[in-house]
């Protein structure tokens, strides 16, 4: 592998959390040049949400329809190295992520390139960055390693928390009996750790263990729950975003479909979910135990036939 000089990092991050965990990410990182860009769209979505627009941006989040990006500056035209630090919207890349991914200037610069990914998010993050990844390799880019941080709560306690977050602005609890929304501070801490591994692969010149190493320290939470909640729940996702593609072409029908998705998204979360979920623990998960531990270890390593590593 030729020496790592430069490196280009860059996110998009609404609340901040996902920009700290980045820069705690890259600070060990020594001997290199860094080109450090937080980059947005053309109209920002807003911070805090409504919550008529936290659910608007659904259809368009999961059919990865791209939006004009405000203009990026580069330092360099290419880069020795990629930190792309993206959040998950609805399983599918954020929209702002998306249309990064579909940018012609940020395509070249990743061709040929080792990426490491960064992902920030609620606790699902597989769906999206098996979209993430065909669209890095389909630029001709390397995925050299995945490091997502996620909510650690129960997942209907997390839905709730994070929606309050996302709702008002502020990362607090939402009353005594909740813990507080998002990744937690030790877990954002933590990323300088991984920054320690990143460096340490940079001064070997060897970036080929760096995933293997982030694995090795257990701190990637993936249960057979999620990976089977997500499965189902990404079919469904794509259901919806489809009829509110065709039949919402009015504002008011639009806003009636949108309305009618957030009342079916909150029974299917905290009514049919707990339930799916006990029938396939107790009945489906001890008879397809090695099929499962073979689907983590791809969702893990990120090694499968269309995913080179360096």
């Amino acid at each position: 592998m030729e020496e790592i000089k430069n490196i280009l990092v860059i996110s998009y991050s609404q609340s901040g959390q996902l920009d700290e965990i980045t820069d705690n990410f890259i600070q060990p990182l020594q001997n290199v040049e860094i080109d450090r860009i937080k980059y947005n769209t053309e109209v920002p979505y807003p911070f805090p949400w409504t919550s008529a627009s936290f659910f608007d941006t659904m259809p368009e989040s999961v059919l990865e329809k791209p939006v004009p990006l405000k203009k990026i500056t580069y330092k360099y035209s290419r880069y020795d190295l990629v930190i792309f630090a993206y959040q998950p919207w609805y399983l599918s890349p954020s929209i702002p992520a998306t249309s990064l991914l579909s940018d012609g200037e940020f395509r070249a610069r990743i061709e040929k390139t080792p990426v490491i990914t960064l992902i920030g998010s609620r606790n699902m993050w597989l769906n999206s960055q098996e979209s993430v990844k065909s669209r890095i390799i389909e630029a001709g880019g390397i995925i050299a390693a995945n490091l997502p941080f996620a909510d650690r709560n129960q997942n209907q306690v997390s839905a709730i928390t994070i929606l309050h977050w996302m709702l008002s602005g502020k990362k607090v609890r939402k009353n005594r009996f909740l813990p507080l929304p998002g990744v937690s501070d030790k877990d954002i801490c933590s990323a300088i750790d991984f920054g320690k591994m990143l460096n340490q692969s940079i001064m070997k010149g060897d970036l080929t263990k760096l995933q293997d190493e982030f694995i090795a320290t257990g701190f990637i939470n993936l249960t057979a729950e999620i990976i089977f909640i997500e499965k189902k729940a990404k079919r469904l996702f794509r259901i919806w975003a489809g009829i509110i593609s065709k039949y919402g072409k009015t504002q008011s029908r639009r806003r009636l479909l949108i309305c009618s998705y957030k009342y079916y998204l909150f029974i299917a979360l905290f009514i049919v979910a707990p339930i799916v979920t006990i029938f396939y623990k107790l009945l489906i998960v001890p008879f397809t135990l090695k099929r499962i531990n073979r689907e983590k270890q791809v969702y893990l390593r990120q090694t499968d036939s269309k995913c080179p590593y360096l």
